[in-house]
């Protein structure tokens, strides 16, 4: 492999847990950009890429959303880069016909202003209906109370022709006055994130391909004590242009067990993304417990560890991880993602870390038996 090849790196701020970078609009794309420069190939998830009304498509990331990103790193799929994906749009029944309007506003502004590939529009036979819940830790989730009614939507988006699905579902305005409150002014986590989540997993497992949700809510009030890591939730009706923009080049997801079956299947795994090209993974400080982490760890792929609290306390230190930083040089503590980007820098050009901290331990000779 050449130092100018591109080293994928698989970069995870898990959703509706409240990272300081990560946990509001959008707030991580800075973050993912600079990584992507770093590596020339960043497979994230759309927590880290939806800004609510702000975007920023990069041909050096992959739009992966979170349960594929789970099958990729465990090596049950592959992922196949596209040029364009045809976003079937699914708006839930119990969206007002207002603001089922703004959405269908975004998806023609999307076709008009940005050249995507949208359509066809399916609605729920009936309303969805979403419940908010927060757990122990102080992270959000929720469940869906018409699983099958959204699932049935899904799968006629795709009967007709479309190769990736936005969620459209209308959830409630009654949250938590002071949990939404705290949140816009930067101190709580983001109330609708978890469950947001759920509705994406469902729908990728039972149709693997690529799928992201924008919640339905009321515009709310004008605030003007708003934390900047929140504003690109504030400037717009819909949160769906951002999601319409990462599916628009989400790649295919391909399983491993179909590969099998194709004639010349070595030569066609040969151009698709899979675990083993990883380089490295970038996970925040107490957030090393989900399954991608955990297959990262498995396989000996570098963890590059970054200081970026949240609710989450799952930590190298917990998991018993900080042994071997020293001992294989898989994982590797970072500040920020400024030092995490020169880790991959490092990493990618084969320069020993250890000659880049000091001091520096001099070389011990083996002593014979």
């Amino acid at each position: 492999m050449s130092n100018t090849d591109p080293f994928p790196t698989l970069l995870i701020i898990p959703t509706g847990i409240g990272c300081n970078l990560g946990g509001y609009a959008g707030d991580a794309i800075p973050a993912a950009r600079l990584l992507a420069s770093a590596s020339e190939c960043l497979i994230t998830h759309p927590n880290v890429m939806n800004g609510g009304s702000l975007y920023w498509p990069d041909t050096c990331i992959q739009y992966v959303e979170g349960y594929s990103l789970n099958l990729f790193a465990a090596g049950d799929v592959f992922l196949k880069p596209v040029r364009q994906q045809k976003v079937g749009l699914l708006l839930d029944a119990g969206l007002e016909s207002d603001l089922k309007k703004r959405h269908l506003q975004v998806a023609d502004g999307c076709v008009a202003s940005l050249g995507l590939d949208i359509g066809p529009v399916v609605t729920t036979e009936r309303e969805i209906q979403i419940n908010l819940k927060k757990g122990l830790s102080g992270s959000s989730w929720g469940n869906i109370e018409e699983p099958d009614v959204l699932l049935r939507a899904a799968e006629k988006l795709k009967k007709a022709g479309a190769t990736a699905i936005a969620v459209v579902t209308r959830f409630p305005d009654e949250s938590e006055e002071l949990e939404t409150k705290l949140y816009r002014q930067g101190n709580g986590v983001d109330t609708i994130a978890g469950v947001e989540a759920v509705i994406s997993h469902f729908l990728v497992k039972h149709l693997l391909i690529p799928c992201a949700h924008a919640p339905g809510l009321t515009p709310l009030p004008i605030d003007y004590d708003l934390d900047p890591r929140t504003s690109g939730e504030e400037i717009g009706y819909t949160f769906l242009q951002s999601v319409l923009v990462g599916l628009s080049r989400a790649p295919d997801l391909i399983y491993k067990s179909a590969m099998k079956t194709k004639e010349n299947a070595f030569l066609q795994v040969k151009t698709l993304l899979k675990n083993t090209d990883l380089g490295a993974i970038v996970v925040p400080q107490g957030a090393l417990g989900g399954e991608a982490v955990l297959s990262c760890i498995e396989k000996f792929i570098p963890l590059i560890v970054v200081s970026n609290q949240g609710v989450l306390n799952v930590s190298s230190t917990k998991m018993r991880l900080d042994c071997l930083s020293s001992e294989k040089n898989n994982i590797l503590l970072a500040e920020n993602y400024l030092e995490a980007a020169g880790l991959i820098t490092a990493l990618r050009h084969g320069i020993n870390i250890k000659s880049l901290r000091r001091p520096i331990d001099c070389l011990k000779e083996l002593n014979e038996e």
